[in-house]
């Protein structure tokens, strides 16, 4: 019986420092029983999304390994950077990929959790699957706040850790660890530089959508007190806009939770509507991390018959026809052999079987 199989997806928040990335990388590939598929690093964002998969108690080692170096090279009190987060490892998701299911990568995760909050004596958070509390669900109320409402709220017994102490330790913040099914990080390029009108695209799209005001501009609320909101257009989608000065463009950055229930390139053309009404181009988009290949075959078949063009042509065709349709390479590369999950797999199993001499060659 083959053994099951996990993927793991820690957020760093370093995206320009080489050596910290690389080392953190080391730290992963190192471990036996684990393949590290994919570095995604942002200097705006100065976060690095690594990809890896593992057996279980492989993938738990090299998490907490991963942790353990980024400990002692990453200070949050001197982080800055675009994209939300509360601490050095930002957030440790896992997604069961094979002969596991998702209770037994909520015990992994929890297992993990706690083996970073025992080893590094910091606070960590479990979100979505493995979640103990309905609130801490959302990756976005854990966050509420970010890195420099940490102190306040590690002071509130509502907030108090589920693992590791319920104190502010200045240069790690908080770590959030759960078990979630497949995300694709996505972030669509606007032709403008305007934050405010990527925010207004974001908050049309994502499925929360924005808060209700009246004509004043006064957030409205129900009769328990709760705030109202307007709900968004796309479900499973979360968004928001921000000004990528490396790009020198602003961008709507999205997770997409389920590409099943939201098509990526439903998500693609959605957004390019919304932003016609603000009188503004996508020019491109771009996949951060890594995606499945059945996200992007769906789109190539969609952009495909859209054009008029064959109904059945090879895979390879058909991921060409998405990558060109949606503008994936418009700022960095887009090479299906490193960004699509699939792929990325074949690569580094054709490199294990190598051996020594071939893989030199």
């Amino acid at each position: 019986m083959a053994s099951p199989i996990v993927e793991c997806v820690p957020n760093f928040s370093e995206g320009r420092d080489t050596g910290v990335i690389e080392a953190i990388a080391r730290s992963i590939s190192g471990v036996t029983g684990v393949s590290l598929l994919n570095v995604d690093p942002s200097d705006d964002a100065n976060r690095t999304v690594y990809t890896f998969i593992g057996t279980p108690d492989a993938l738990a080692q090299a998490a907490l390994a991963s942790a353990k170096t980024a400990y002692g090279l990453i200070d949050m009190a001197k982080h800055s950077g675009i994209h939300p987060r509360i601490g050095a490892l930002d957030v440790c998701p896992l997604v069961p990929v094979s002969g596991i299911d998702m209770a037994a990568c909520v015990a992994l995760s929890r297992q993990i959790g706690e083996a970073i909050a025992h080893e590094l004596g910091v606070p960590v958070y479990l979100y979505e699957a493995s979640a103990a509390r309905s609130e801490r669900k959302s990756l976005a109320n854990i966050r509420g706040g970010q890195y420099e409402a940490l102190p306040a709220k590690l002071a509130s017994a509502e907030w108090a850790p589920d693992f590791g102490p319920a104190i502010f330790v200045p240069r790690w913040g908080a770590t959030a660890v759960g078990a979630r099914e497949y995300l694709i990080a996505y972030n669509v390029n606007l032709n403008t530089r305007d934050k405010g009108l990527a925010d207004e695209i974001a908050w049309e799209i994502r499925e929360t959508g924005r808060a209700a005001r009246d004509l004043s501009g006064k957030p409205l609320k129900d009769a328990q007190g709760q705030a109202l909101r307007i709900p968004g257009r796309l479900k499973e989608v979360r968004a928001i806009g921000w000004y990528a000065e490396s790009y020198r463009c602003a961008q709507v950055s999205i997770n997409l939770l389920n590409y099943q229930i939201t098509p990526l390139h439903v998500l693609f053309e959605t957004v390019k509507v919304e932003a016609e009404k603000l009188n503004l181009q996508v020019t491109g988009s771009e996949i951060i991390g890594l995606v499945p290949i059945e996200a992007i075959l769906a789109a190539g078949q969609y952009y495909l018959e859209k054009m008029g063009g064959m109904v059945k042509v090879s895979e390879s065709e058909l991921v060409e026809t998405a990558r060109r349709a949606m503008g994936l390479d418009s700022i960095t590369a887009f090479d299906p052999s490193t960004k699509i999950l699939e792929y990325a797999c074949q690569t580094q199993s054709k490199l294990a079987a190598l051996g020594l001499a071939g893989l030199i060659e």
